[in-house]
């Protein structure tokens, strides 16, 4: 018996030392405030509960990002927040956006992007500076230096991230959905436009000729963005702290795993690359009990069940007719409604609304009496609706949002109303054909299907790749060798010129030799006459 508890043990041992460990790894993050750092928490605590040590660099002037935490240490720095991104800015774009909406459909996505660039050029400039701000700073550095980071995980959405992870020569790991300006795909896989929609276009992966001409104008748009307004806010930072020739997109692209926000349950299929990992959804976990108040409401609803809206954390109100309408619908429903909502109580809310600053959104998205999730379309919203099946009565309002919800339409899972042209009478139509088409309950629910039916969970997921980085302390080998390539390689263009040269050469020489060939039989001819 002794023998082969010996024996057990030995084994025991020899198969946990062969388990490649990574505790106690010195992890620098580099979060977005908002909705962006809601899921990067939750990689965080996770990371925090498996022994890894982490120091986040937030604003002094975050919104959620608190500066003592019991999993993380926080060095307070400079970072976008501090001058545009307060909620003011982001009503203004709202109204702004708004009276775009009532442009014709083939060009209002143009003047949206058009607000958006005047965003993005103050944006990376002020990112541009504070990056400045931290490197030139010799007692920041060191203190940088000094820590021995084995890791940057970063959210590239702010480019600060990938400039300090960069500089200081770590392997970085990006929990992304969007960077620079647009959707993470487009700046590392391939994308073609004839059937990849392009961020902000509002279309989807079967495109006529008129959606393929809107959707190559929307792509030159976004490079002609990238290459004028973006990169050179870096150019003066680049040439300063880093060898020459480096530019902000051969910083991302040198990431070595992009842990992917999405699904192709909810994207449209499209290329991708080996160093990408899609954990959509990582964020979403069984709905836990509510509270005493707020499960007695829910209950009260009987058989009618419960609408529920949320317009997300960086919009705080509505115009005030629009709040106005939506409540007055609201009161003609049989249904209850719990309404998340900051502003002045709207004078037509019926007895059947709760308002309320804040709830446990998952745990009501989950709960089996809501019938209908109201939302703006945030990504994380519509993949918590994704999880628990609940059809999604869409009212996009900046952004991604717009692209997120036409997702959802196109598979049969929501409806989406305008708020601009929001009105009483059309909302209540869109919310009781929700509540009484079952379609729209079945097809979210296949959906929710399709994404829960994985192998690994995509926590799971996440926090492997994390750590399979810490432990080979890089994957370069899943990179692509194209992201090396100037522009005129990448695409064969000089291959294509010499052909073109070559097939010139030839064809020039056919003609000279039979025009030199037909010359000569004339001059013969003229002679002999």
């Amino acid at each position: 018996m002794s023998h082969t508890f010996t024996i057990f043990l030995t084994g025991l041992c020899l198969l946990l030392l062969s388990v490649p460990c990574c505790d106690g790894s010195k992890i620098l993050v580099v979060p977005v405030d908002g909705s962006h750092w809601i899921n990067m928490k939750v990689i965080l605590e996770e990371l925090h509960s498996r022994g890894h040590d982490i120091t986040v660099l937030r604003s002094a002037k975050s919104w959620y990002i608190p500066s003592n935490s019991s999993i993380y240490t926080s060095i307070d720095v400079p970072m976008l927040e501090d001058e545009v991104a307060d909620r003011n800015y982001y009503n203004k774009m709202l109204q702004n956006v708004m009276e775009c909406r009532s442009y014709p459909t083939f060009v209002r996505t143009f003047y949206q992007q058009n607000l958006i660039t005047s965003m993005l050029e103050k944006g990376h400039e002020i990112l541009a500076r504070a990056a400045a701000t931290m490197l030139d700073d010799p007692v920041f550095r060191t203190r940088l230096q000094d820590s021995k980071f084995d890791l940057m995980l970063t959210d590239p959405a702010l480019t600060l991230g990938v400039i300090l992870g960069s500089y200081l020569k770590l392997p970085m790991v990006f929990n992304v959905r969007w960077i620079n300006n647009g959707e993470g795909h487009f700046t590392m896989a391939p994308s073609p436009v004839s059937y990849v929609p392009v961020s902000g276009s509002e279309l989807h992966d079967q495109m006529d000729f008129l959606d393929r001409t809107k959707n190559l104008l929307h792509s030159l748009y976004s490079a002609f963005e990238q290459h004028f307004y973006i990169n050179p806010a870096y150019s003066d930072l680049f040439k300063r702290h880093f060898p020459p020739g480096t530019d902000l997109l051969s910083l991302q692209n040198s990431a070595d795993i992009w842990l992917f926000r999405a699904d192709f349950v909810f994207e449209f299929p499209r290329p991708t690359m080996p160093n990408v990992v899609y954990i959509a959804g990582f964020q979403s976990k069984k709905a836990q009990p509510l509270s005493a108040e707020l499960e007695t409401f829910m209950q009260s609803s009987g058989e009618h069940g419960v609408v529920f809206m949320s317009l997300g954390t960086v919009v705080s109100a509505l115009p005030p007719e629009t709040t106005e309408a939506i409540a007055a619908a609201f009161a003609q429903l049989p249904q209850k409604v719990i309404w998340r909502f900051e502003g002045e109580r709207p004078s037509s809310l019926g007895n059947n609304t709760l308002l309320v600053n804040w709830l446990p959104q998952k745990d009501v998205l989950g709960h089996p009496k809501t019938r209908v999730f109201v939302a703006h379309g945030g990504t994380n919203g519509m993949y918590e609706a994704i999880y628990h099946g609940i059809p999604v009565l869409g009212m996009p309002l900046l952004f991604d949002q717009f692209d997120n919800l036409h997702r959802l339409k196109v598979r049969g899972a929501a409806r989406v109303v305008e708020a601009r042209s929001l009105t009483t009478e059309n909302f209540l139509e869109a919310l009781k054909d929700i509540l009484g088409n079952p379609s729209y309950r079945k097809n979210i629910q296949h959906l929710s299907q399709l994404h829960r039916d994985l192998p690994m969970s995509p926590m799971d997921t996440a926090i492997f790749w994390i750590e399979y980085v810490i432990r080979n302390q890089g994957a370069a080998h899943l990179r692509s060798e194209g992201f090396n390539l100037p522009w005129y390689s990448y695409f064969c263009l000089d291959v294509a010129a010499v052909f073109m040269a070559l097939i010139g050469t030839f064809i020039w020489g056919l003609v000279s030799i039979s025009r030199f060939l037909c010359c000569g039989r004339f001059r013969g001819k003229m002679k002999a006459e």
